[in-house]
């Protein structure tokens, strides 16, 4: 029996579906074994990131503000009356003394009633010579009456006693004696009263001299604040230091208490530093603080913490202690350093870029060889300026990477070139 044969062609057709079968099955196992493997680490160059040990031993606790050195003594000179700035004599950043006049301002007005009290003085014065001079010719005047009195006294008792010798030897009469005698007791009386009257005459002129001398102090002490008020238009510094501030223009009217100057002395200074509320819960009073003022460093203890939180920050006043460097003066600006505590035997790190005290953040831990380093959970302790604990995920010895890695957050792995 013959038995029918395929045409070649059928043959090749089958041939190329079997071939494309097995490709499309090899590509589709390709595709999946590539799927499944993890992606390839990215490479960092090494020299652009920071890398730190781990280190165990004493840490220093550490917080840091910018601040300004501020004089201890300031003297803010106020305008003493309304005035006109006339004339300016200094100009900021002079030293001066306490008896640096620093400005002449004007007031005509002021002046003129500065004189008016002078003339009202000398008026009373000249008033209290002239009232002593009549007090003491009325005195005399009384004196000689008082006077004139005693001697017709005298001669009535001795014309008396005549007149009564003579009436006893029965020569005169009786009339005669009783009336020389009655003279001579009327005489005595007024001798008596007028005595008493000089000696109140005296206490009258003690009592009027007390009180024009009394006005005449009055006088002076109104003078005298006159006086004080047209000198204090010259303005003086009060104070030795440095002319800071100088707010007011020549021609410039000026209300009583308008800020005229203000005046610092150079030598006593204290830094006031700006630390941020986060960082200030551990601050105490007496702390040692380095102040740098970019030209030396000042050592200093903490004397004052606001209690207020200003802007986010707490000021914090610092006593300073040695010998300043040159060019420190008010204003200046300074970083201060703050020594809270030493912490012995824990282990640290510089700190990192992202790193929070008392958090856990993922740091890139450098594998032996040091040609990668993997992503390792790390919890963060207290900190400080530059360190920060460990308090787990690292070992003394490790070495990780402190610099910002937040551009390769997807990654667990990251090679080095």
């Amino acid at each position: 029996m013959d038995i029918k044969r395929e045409s070649h062609s059928k043959r090749t057709l089958r041939r190329r579906i079997v071939y494309a079968a097995l490709a499309v099955g090899l590509c589709s196992l390709g595709f999946f074994g590539v799927s499944r493997l993890k992606p390839a680490s990215p490479t960092v160059e090494r020299s652009t990131v920071w890398i730190d040990t781990v280190r165990r031993g004493t840490m220093l606790r550490q917080v840091r503000g910018m601040g300004t050195l501020v004089a201890e003594g300031i003297w803010w000179i106020p305008a003493p009356t309304d005035a006109r700035v006339q004339r300016i004599l200094v100009q900021p950043g002079t030293q001066v003394s306490a008896e640096t006049v620093l400005m002449e301002l004007s007031n005509p007005e002021l002046e003129q009633e500065s004189v008016e009290a002078e003339w009202q003085l000398k008026a009373a014065i000249a008033e209290l010579r002239y009232l002593k001079v009549r007090l003491q010719s009325e005195r005399l005047d009384r004196q000689a009456a008082l006077a004139t009195i005693e001697a017709d006294n005298t001669q009535a008792q001795l014309r008396a006693e005549a007149d009564q010798t003579l009436n006893t030897r029965g020569v005169g009469t009786a009339l005669d004696s009783k009336m020389t005698k009655a003279r001579a007791t009327e005489l005595a009386e007024r001798f008596t009263i007028e005595k008493e009257r000089l000696g109140i005459q005296a206490e009258s002129i003690q009592a009027q001299l007390a009180v024009q001398q009394s006005r005449i102090e009055q006088l002076r002490a109104l003078a005298a604040l006159k006086r004080g008020r047209v000198e204090s238009l010259r303005v003086r510094a009060g104070i030795d230091g440095v002319l800071q501030q100088l707010p007011v223009q020549v021609g410039q009217h000026l209300i009583v208490g308008t800020t005229l100057a203000k005046v610092a002395q150079q030598g006593n200074l204290k830094a006031e530093l700006k630390i941020a509320e986060t960082q200030a819960k551990d601050i105490q009073i007496g702390q040692d603080v380095s102040i740098d003022t970019r030209n030396g460093v000042i050592a200093g203890h903490v004397t004052r913490i606001d209690p207020a939180v200003q802007g986010g920050t707490v000021m914090v006043d610092v006593a300073l202690e040695g010998e300043m460097p040159k060019g420190a003066r008010p204003d200046l600006s300074v970083d201060g350093t703050i020594e809270l505590e030493r912490l012995q035997n824990v282990l640290y790190i510089g700190r990192p870029t992202q790193g929070q005290a008392d958090n856990t953040i993922g740091l890139f831990r450098l594998d032996r060889d040091n040609s990668g380093a993997a992503r390792v959970p790390v919890r963060l302790g207290r900190s400080s300026v530059s360190t920060i604990e460990i308090v787990d995920g690292l070992r003394e010895g490790d070495r990780v990477v402190l610099s910002d890695m937040s551009a390769w957050d997807g990654s667990e792995r990251i090679q080095f070139k």
